[in-house]
């Protein structure tokens, strides 16, 4: 199975960012990519919040997502978006990756568990939980590659969430991405891997890469990882397309030689001795 990967730079105008993922669409279907997958914040990043303000939209009023829905349609392409700044009913924001089939009709979402309030040595500090409120359903859905669970960046963090997409059916773990740097060079490689082996699932990343037009800087290196940790795509720092084959024998090999999923157990309750 033929997949592709937008590696993009985000700016802060929600038009220009669907332009580029539509093209990307375009190009995931002439590459003969059955899914494509982009990062998270695809349609805007900008962390002006009243700036952004003006221009974020509920989800059926969101142009990025009809955008994409249309260009879905027309290229017969299946696309994981990988997320978007989606206005709440309640005033927050919903940090949300959407699966779209090439019918333009959105098969799932899924809004981001863990949220990114962290302060970094390097002076970053981030407080995702200001605007955005947090999910709280886990998501599997079908696709033409697999099933597949979803997450998004700060979650691959959380194993206990992989374990629970991959107890549910899920061979194929999606993680759009806007990584800082900092952690990036530190942690995006050993998490990713990491996660692929223990659930000896096939590990997505599409990922946010560069300078930002809001002055953000985001680490890049976009992965495909196979379910013995071996990394079939690494896009570097370039913004653009990429493309990997998931051979579906690997995972059933993988499962069959080393079946982790089937020997985790109930973990008891943890006895601290003093």
């Amino acid at each position: 199975m033929r997949i592709a990967l937008l590696q993009m730079t985000s700016g802060i105008d929600p038009l220009a960012n669907a332009a580029v993922l539509t093209d990307a669409v375009a190009q995931a279907a002439a590459g003969g990519a059955a899914v494509l997958f982009t990062p998270e914040m695809s349609g805007l990043i900008d962390r002006d919040r009243s700036r952004a303000a003006a221009v974020l939209a509920d989800e059926a009023g969101d142009p990025v997502l009809a955008a994409v829905r249309t260009a879905a349609a027309e290229h017969c392409v299946w696309v994981q978006l990988g997320s978007l700044a989606i206005r709440r009913p309640d005033g927050k924001l919903a940090n949300r990756g959407f699966m779209i089939g090439p019918d333009s009709m959105v098969r799932a979402r899924y809004d981001k568990l863990h949220l990114f309030d962290v302060a970094l040595a390097s002076g970053e500090r981030w407080q995702e939980s200001a605007a955005y409120a947090p999910g709280d359903e886990a998501v599997v859905v079908d696709t033409p590659a697999g099933p597949l669970g979803l997450s998004i960046c700060y979650d691959m963090r959380f194993p206990g969430l992989y374990r629970a997409l991959s107890d549910a059916g899920a061979e194929l773990l999606a993680v759009p991405s806007a990584f800082t740097r900092p952690t990036g060079a530190a942690h995006w490689h050993v998490l990713l891997r990491a996660r692929a082996i223990e659930a000896a699932a096939f590990v997505i990343a599409a990922a946010q890469t560069g300078v930002h037009a809001d002055g953000r800087e985001t680490y890049g290196h976009s992965l495909v990882v196979d379910p013995w940790g071996t990394v079939l795509l690494d896009m570097g720092d370039a913004p653009g397309v990429g493309f990997a084959e998931l051979d579906r024998t690997v995972l059933r090999d993988v499962r069959e030689r080393l079946p982790v999923l089937r020997h985790r157990r109930a973990i008891p309750p943890v006895e601290r001795v003093a």
